[in-house]
């Protein structure tokens, strides 16, 4: 089998993140094959490690979902051994990743210019929740990142409250934008030898997510707000309600349309003029849901999605995250990876590669795991690569 070999294999992170953003982006750069230390206050570790429930035998599942493939080693920045150690490791790598508080770092000789000064490859990460200017005091969480940046103010039915997402949404945009930028300063070293700071922040990143309904905003100056399930711009495009419960479907173009009211027993729909074209079929969206669901009313929503699927118009059952993954486990997609004896099976790293990316993830570690064996290779001047002296590191199969 022809494999590619580990895309970052040799590039040195250190990792002085913590909770979700900077640890994501950091297990991306892992599962590239980059070789991640990450960083830790003594006894108390990562914030996420206490967070739960859920709970794996071996700690958090919060903290395991974004931290496997690293070593982990626990430094007091207060105490100056281990602030000349948390240096050297700066030193030493291609890539810092932060997410402290603006200055909180330069207090401890680790900002970006201190770094620079002493290594001038470094490619410097800052991740913030409201940048470095005005909103440098701001804490940023995402779950108000969500309701001050209106994300949940276009979130939940009309009728509602404002809703947030099922899941800390912006701080995973973040860290994907964190690993881009990280990728992208990379791809530019190795042209100009130059490092350079790659800033990112919580609001701005979910602000750039919010693409359409952002542009219909500063084009028209009219807010968006909530609609549910339902698309602005496009209809049906929106869960419709069966014998035994939701359907999602999703017509993008008039011909799909044609296609769902053949199907569904219903051909004279899509000549309708309140239904023959998306716009039209947008202004009449009540008049055409009810319709829909008279008609979907007749059997379940497995069996219209089976029909549907089959002419191509876009739809499926409502289901839940297991439905998810095992409609992946169906589709070939195989959506998780093994990450050592005794610990469960973690989200694959989306990413795939022709020829294909072998690389054998390890255990998210326990607290302060590579203490002992990150500070012999810190104080040691041999020039060994990290990744060559520690067995807990994944390698290329």
């Amino acid at each position: 089998m022809v494999v590619m070999a580990a895309p970052l294999d040799g590039v040195l992170v250190a990792d002085f993140s913590r909770v979700l953003a900077g640890p994501l982006c950091t297990v991306n750069l892992a599962d590239l094959g980059a070789t991640v230390v990450k960083v830790e206050r003594p006894g108390t570790g990562d914030d996420t490690r206490a967070w739960g429930p859920p709970w794996s035998p071996h700690g958090s599942t919060y903290f395991d979902s974004v931290n496997r493939s690293k070593l982990s080693i626990a430094l007091d920045l207060k105490e100056p051994a281990d602030q000349a150690m948390a240096l050297e490791l700066a030193i030493r790598a291609d890539v810092l990743v932060e997410n402290y508080r603006p200055g909180a770092l330069e207090r401890h000789g680790l900002g970006y210019e201190q770094v620079r000064s002493v290594n001038p490859g470094i490619i410097y990460c800052s991740i913030t929740g409201f940048g470095e200017a005005a909103g440098a005091q701001l804490m940023g969480y995402d779950f108000v990142v969500q309701a001050v940046g209106g994300l949940m103010s276009i979130t939940g039915d009309p009728d509602g409250q404002p809703t947030k997402a099922g899941v800390a949404l912006v701080d995973v945009l973040t860290g994907k934008d964190a690993t881009i930028g990280v990728l992208a300063a990379l791809a530019a070293r190795g042209r100009s030898g130059q490092g350079c700071r790659v800033q990112v922040n919580l609001l701005s990143s979910l602000l750039g997510s919010l693409v359409n309904q952002a542009q219909g905003y500063l084009e028209t100056g009219d807010e968006p707000a909530r609609m549910g399930n339902r698309h602005p711009s496009i209809a049906p495009y929106e869960t419709l309600r069966c014998r035994d419960g939701l359907l999602a479907v999703a017509c993008g173009n008039d011909g799909q349309f044609v296609r769902l009211a053949a199907v569904i027993g219903s051909p004279v729909l899509s000549a309708d003029t309140r239904f023959a074209t998306n716009s039209a079929r947008v202004a009449h969206r009540n008049d055409l849901v009810a319709a829909l669901e008279t008609a979907l009313a007749a059997d379940d929503a497995g069996a219209w999605a089976t029909r549907l699927t089959a002419v191509q118009v876009p739809a499926g059952k409502v289901g839940t995250v297991a439905d998810g993954f095992a409609l992946a486990e169906r589709l070939g997609l195989a959506p998780t990876v093994e990450v050592g004896p005794g610990h469960t099976r973690q989200v694959r790293q989306a990413i795939t590669f022709s020829p294909r990316l072998v690389i054998s993830p390890t255990s998210p570690p326990a607290l302060g795991a590579d203490t002992d064996a990150v500070r012999a290779w810190l104080s040691d001047r041999s020039g060994t690569r990290l990744s060559a002296i520690h067995p807990n590191q994944k390698v290329p199969s």
